[in-house]
């Protein structure tokens, strides 16, 4: 992105957000921390990211506020009138550990702290540099401008009277594609954006989950975990819309091995889940896959796609490795992931589907998987929304997108996921697509490949 074309994206959507929320909706509070710290080169820079507390992390329940601060919302490292609170909260890692993390909540100067949307972004980043707290705080990176961008998104819900809670779903250390933290980090986030004081939302806000592709891992996981994780938090919400989402990851490995675009991710995300479950996987790995998976290790999906065309995971392997399920901690990571063994959500989901992943360069079609967006598999997504509706979520509303691919199913679905969430809000009856929905794959979880 040149530097007149990210000037002219930056004023279009810094007056979309002026327009959008309240320039003067806050007080600074004592606690603020300058914006012009997060701006600084490492995270260490920018003491408002740790927890410096006398306390242990663990005397905290899940969704304490830690610290707070307020500070201009930036895009592109522009500041707007728009003021955003910052909290640095308690909330739980994939292993069940302690950990802290950050959200942002922007309000509308249309809302009354009534309803909000819980957006989650796709940022997709091995590095915790690219986070959106950390772009909307000022800071500039080529994996963030992903989350400077999403404001397009965004600006509209504040328009239509939503207050955001915007959670870095990844976590501190980046754990892309750990599902379980995403679902941990957003639902805290949403505990924190109501125990602050200082955000407007409350225990009586009634709040929707929103996000697509990397955003959508974090708004299902969250809808499927709130209901023994969060009581108190299902109980706040409305519905989940999410498209583009990953479902059984093992799967998606198979399906862009070795395909044009999209093989990029196949390394970040065994590098984000190996590191959310302290897995050693450069054991397994050849000379190329070393290099690779060093060049990625502080990636982002700018990093990754397009850059290893034809790439597969034995291009990467040892040669006894070439089947990854001849990996244990592979395989009980990867089932860990699995939104097939998680809970059957209790609220309403819109979940869209792209299925024309040729026009990304993702031509396989393996067995017992199928076809996909080009990253996502359409087989696995109408399993799971199948399972929800087998499983006493009859509220769910399943499209396919037979003609678009993942980057071009987004600006169809987003539109219609807001309207759907419009009408959830409005006390509407759920639409439901369950008894229509085609058959899709096997969820089961992965098994260990037989070795000699």
């Amino acid at each position: 992105m040149n530097r007149s074309t990210a000037g002219l994206l930056a004023v279009a959507v810094v007056t979309a957000l002026t327009v959008g929320a309240a320039p003067t909706a806050w007080a600074t509070p004592a606690t603020a921390t300058p914006a012009a710290a997060a701006q600084n080169d490492s995270k260490a820079s920018d003491p408002f990211y740790r927890y410096d507390g006398s306390e242990p992390l663990s005397s905290y329940a899940p969704g304490d506020v830690l610290k707070k601060r307020t500070l201009d919302y930036h895009v592109l490292g522009i500041p707007t009138p728009v003021k955003a609170v910052q909290l640095l909260y308690r909330t739980t890692d994939a292993q069940g550990r302690p950990s802290a993390n950050v959200t942002t909540v922007v309000r509308s100067h249309r809302g009354d702290g009534s309803k909000a949307v819980s957006y989650q972004s796709f940022y997709d980043s091995l590095d915790p540099e690219d986070g959106p707290s950390r772009a909307i705080a000022g800071k500039v990176t080529l994996g963030g401008i992903i989350a400077n961008v999403e404001s397009i998104v965004m600006a509209p819900l504040l328009l239509k009277g939503y207050d955001l809670v915007i959670p870095d779903t990844e976590g501190q250390s980046a754990e892309f594609a750990a599902g379980p933290a995403y679902g941990t980090n957003t639902l805290d986030s949403i505990r924190a954006s109501t125990r602050a004081g200082a955000t407007g939302l409350h225990g009586g806000t009634r709040f929707g989950l929103l996000g697509y592709s990397g955003g959508a891992i974090a708004t299902n996981w969250a809808a499927a975990l709130a209901p023994e994780y969060a009581p108190e938090v299902n109980r706040q919400l409305v519905g989940f819309a999410e498209a583009g989402l990953l479902v059984a990851p093992a799967h998606n490995l198979k399906y862009i091995d070795g395909s044009v675009v999209w093989t990029g991710v196949l390394p970040m995300a065994v590098i984000g889940v190996s590191r959310a479950y302290d897995i050693d996987i450069e054991r397994y790995l050849n000379p190329r896959g070393i290099a690779v998976f060093d060049e990625l290790e502080h990636g982002s999906i700018v990093d990754a796609l397009g850059r290893y065309p034809g790439l597969t995971w034995k291009d990467l392997a040892k040669p006894e490795y070439k089947d990854p399920n001849s990996i244990p901690a592979f395989v009980d990571a990867v089932n860990k992931v699995n939104l097939g063994e998680a809970a059957t959500p209790t609220v309403p989901g819109f979940i869209g589907q792209g299925n024309a992943g040729v026009l990304e360069g993702t031509f396989n079609r393996p067995p017992g998987i199928g076809t996909g967006d080009g990253v996502m598999v359409a087989g696995d997504v109408r399993a799971l929304a199948n399972q929800y509706c087998a499983t006493g979520n009859p509220s769910i509303r399943y499209e396919q997108y037979n003609l678009l691919s993942h980057f071009g199913a987004m600006p169809y679905w987003t539109p219609r996921a807001m309207s759907w969430l419009d009408d959830r809000f409005a006390g509407k009856t759920a639409p439901t697509s369950c008894g229509r929905i085609p058959a899709g794959n096997s969820l089961a979880p992965e098994k260990p490949a037989v070795t000699n």
